[in-house]
């Protein structure tokens, strides 16, 4: 999620903004050969939520900017087999990992328009697992790295003293075929260093290498965060 759209100054300026994406998926994913549709609701993705953490920065001098953004989210789910004897349950583990470290410059600072264009890369990494259970049963797993380039820009507008807003979207290639997003945030100042964020995010991979492993889905929702401009 973008930093905030505070006035330029001289100097050194740090944004932090933890964040909650609530984002469904939709797509297709396939491992050796067996590829299979996802269509995984905000609900569904929450209903197996085992642990995230999402968070983004900005760390700026005088014009000069270093963004990154980063989620890792981990979902599990277990389902009971209809057998007597040997496996009753199965349980599948899904582990994501997207870390997006840049470098920009702002284009644009006005009191209340700013403009934002970056270049970086988008690291992923994914870690998919079947267990049956008694674990002793065996199971199986997959593992994905890639790397992508991009390049982004982001308008920042600031329509009173405490209420804001941000356009932002990258796009890129690279091991994946594509790569992109795009988010609309409204931001609400609530103290000095504190504005509150919601808005609309929407991010796309297409991933097919020449291995077996497809990764070709869609994730959008809302997201919702606070940022703190530390200095």
């Amino acid at each position: 999620m973008p930093d905030s759209a505070a006035a330029s100054a001289e100097g050194w300026h740090m944004d932090v903004t933890p964040y909650l994406w609530f984002a469904a998926i939709h797509g297709t994913a396939g491992v050796r050969g067996h590829d299979a549709g996802i269509d995984a609701s905000v609900s569904d993705v929450l209903s197996n939520l085992n642990l995230g953490f999402m968070g983004s920065g900005t760390i700026r001098h005088n014009r000069f900017l270093l963004p990154m953004d980063f989620m890792w989210v981990k979902l599990t789910d277990k389902k009971a087999l209809p057998f007597e004897q040997g496996p009753t349950d199965i349980k599948a583990e899904f582990r994501q990992t997207i870390f997006t470290p840049g470098v920009g410059y702002r284009l644009l600072d006005r009191e209340f328009v700013k403009v934002d264009a970056y270049g970086g890369v988008r690291y992923w990494h994914l870690n998919s697992s079947l267990t049956l259970q008694p674990s002793t049963l065996g199971g199986f797993s997959q593992t994905a790295d890639w790397v992508d380039g991009l390049g982004g820009a982001r308008i920042y507008g600031q329509l009173n003293k405490i209420i804001s807003f941000t356009l932002a979207g990258d796009a890129g290639a690279g091991q994946a075929n594509s790569d992109y997003e795009l988010m609309g945030i409204f931001g609400f100042r609530v103290a000095e260093k504190w504005t509150l964020k919601a808005g609309y995010r929407y991010m796309g991979i297409n991933y097919r290498p020449k291995s077996s492993f497809v990764y070709d889905v869609a994730q959008s929702g809302i997201v919702v965060g606070a940022t703190w401009s530390i200095k």
